[in-house]
């Protein structure tokens, strides 16, 4: 009886050691070019603006701002609230570009694949 059923059990699909250690190795280099895509990407600085120029920011892939400028001429004791929305949205568009750099880095390695924690 153990022989017939053995001859009608069918192979499970992707079988075998040897493509789990293919699959491995294809992870373990996805995981190497990420690490390497990841400290490009944190090398790399953003500059932006706000308000035509007035205030500059610079952020860099690790999301750390690096520089602010402040044109003199936007500074008003009276107006604080511009400025400070200035300085928000140069920051914030910083912050936007640096996200999307490291999608669209993501996205090519894995080619759109959903791969979660990532």
């Amino acid at each position: 009886m153990g022989r017939g059923m053995r001859a009608g059990r069918a192979r499970k699909p992707g079988g075998g050691k040897k493509a789990q250690q293919a699959q491995l190795q294809q992870l373990q280099e996805m995981q190497k070019q990420m690490e390497s895509m990841q400290e490009e990407i944190e090398e790399k600085e953003i500059r932006t603006s706000a308000g035509g120029g007035v205030v500059k920011a610079t952020v860099n892939g690790k999301k750390e701002i690096v520089s602010l400028t402040i044109d003199p001429d936007v500074v008003d004791p009276d107006d604080v609230e511009t400025l400070q929305d200035l300085v928000i949205a140069a920051v914030n568009e910083g912050m936007r570009q640096v996200d999307e750099l490291s999608s669209n880095a993501y996205n090519s390695l894995t080619g759109g694949l959903n791969i979660p924690g990532l």
